[in-house]
């Protein structure tokens, strides 16, 4: 199923900037993550998005990570590596006037010193990218009782989760498994 949307926009589904399209340049290998799949997961993560701490890792568009701040959650870091895209998610933040913290960074560097502990995060990389390595350094800059969001192509897919978490929440839409992952127990 085709999602509707124009070239270069993404739209924000809900919250305080519903409906808002954003715009973002062409760039190899950025896929914002479909509007139904967000849907999914903030309808997942509704009871804890008010007032979160988020971190987006491999930002992108910032759809995940400025979706968050749309319904309420406190500040998102949106951390990204490509300089054109993290200079219109600055941009993006400061048109919308969101309590957003652009990095230009890669995501292992930023985890490595990272300002945390974050209620939700946000891990997206390229397909190409193994997850473990970012799920492992991930788990000391999470807060007690914070969710991962992971998304992963098929037919791989979700990786078993790392010592110590479960999926507490898992889908499939299109190409990619999406889930979330929580501390075991």
């Amino acid at each position: 199923m085709s999602e509707r949307r124009a070239p270069g926009t993404v739209r924000i589904i809900g919250g305080e900037w519903r409906g808002r399209r954003l715009r973002f340049p062409s760039r190899p290998g950025l896929r914002p993550t479909p509007d139904r799949v967000r849907e999914t997961v903030f309808n997942w993560l509704a009871p804890i998005v008010q007032g979160a701490c988020c971190v987006d890792l491999f930002a992108g568009t910032g759809c995940l990570g400025l979706e968050a701040l749309s319904r309420g959650a406190a500040a998102a870091w949106l951390v990204e590596r490509d300089p054109v895209l993290a200079r219109v998610l600055a941009e993006h933040v400061e048109t919308l006037g969101a309590r957003g913290h652009v990095v230009r960074d890669d995501a292992h560097r930023f985890l490595a010193r990272s300002p945390g502990p974050f209620d939700i995060a946000f891990v997206d990389p390229p397909y190409r990218d193994p997850i473990e390595p970012v799920l492992g350094a991930l788990d000391p800059c999470l807060a007690p009782g914070a969710v991962a969001y992971v998304e992963r192509p098929l037919p791989a897919g979700l990786p078993e989760p790392p010592p110590g978490r479960d999926w507490w929440k898992r889908s499939k839409a299109g190409g990619i498994e999406f889930g979330l992952l929580r501390e075991a127990g």
